[in-house]
């Protein structure tokens, strides 16, 4: 018998079971994580073959300059089209455009 974090004993036969199941729960988690990154991959070329697996969105750009006294002095520099990828997951080094779209905001 084990002690939990409840003050009470947990036969080691359900302890097993249970890192079983959690051991399961995670390869499958891994497969399926694997498995979505190769489809979106693989969508990904296939617009890259019909031209449309890149877009561009409008981002704001804004400068930070380190000052003495550990502060800080931000410029804005203006917008720029910044190109994504048609994606779930960032693919040519180019980040996703669903995510550029909720983030148009740059900082450098």
């Amino acid at each position: 018998m084990q002690k939990n974090g409840y003050g009470t004993t947990v036969p080691a036969v359900t302890m097993k079971r249970i890192l079983e199941i959690l051991g399961q729960v995670a390869k499958v988690t891994v497969l399926a994580a694997v498995v979505l990154w190769v489809g979106d991959w693989a969508v990904f070329e296939v617009r890259v073959c019909h031209g449309t697996a890149f877009d561009s969105v409008q981002v704001e750009q804004y400068l930070s300059t380190a000052l003495k006294g550990n502060k800080q002095e931000y410029d804005y520099m203006g917008t720029a089209q910044e190109n994504c990828a048609r994606a779930l997951f960032p693919h040519g080094g180019a980040p996703t455009c669903w995510w550029l779209r909720r983030h148009t905001t740059q900082w450098d």
